[in-house]
């Protein structure tokens, strides 16, 4: 069974910067996107950002291009979401997530198999 437990959520002011983190176990993950997403109050969990475990090639949202990185480290399972320039609505339930088939279709929430349980980012204006 895979689990995903993210930490490294809080509150920031505006410009500021945070990494969030998730360890992923119960699997070899070679063939798998891993993927955050977000939710704000109201509105639908939305897509951040993807990585390929085994070729480490990335892919975005717009909205976060040029201020999010995400990245892994495979001796420790883990995935990142370094967080930069922070605006407010940026604030959110940061979701990890992971595709066991690698899909193409990286943006889709139903492609994804399993999730976290969620980490409060707050960005103060």
């Amino acid at each position: 069974q895979v689990q995903l437990v993210e930490s490294g959520g809080g509150l920031v002011q505006a410009g500021g910067s945070l990494r969030l983190s998730c360890a992923a176990s119960g699997r070899t993950f070679s063939s798998y996107n891993m993927g955050w997403f977000r939710q704000a109050p109201g509105k639908e969990r939305e897509f951040v950002a993807t990585i390929s475990w085994y070729t480490g090639r990335t892919y975005y949202a717009d909205s976060v291009k040029g201020r999010f990185t995400i990245s892994r480290d495979t001796a420790k399972n883990t995935i990142y979401l370094q967080m930069n320039s922070l605006k407010p609505e940026d604030t959110a339930v940061y979701y990890c997530a992971a595709d066991a088939d690698g899909s193409r279709w990286y943006e889709i929430r139903s492609e994804y198999d399993y999730w976290g349980q969620g980490t409060q980012v707050t960005v103060s204006s």
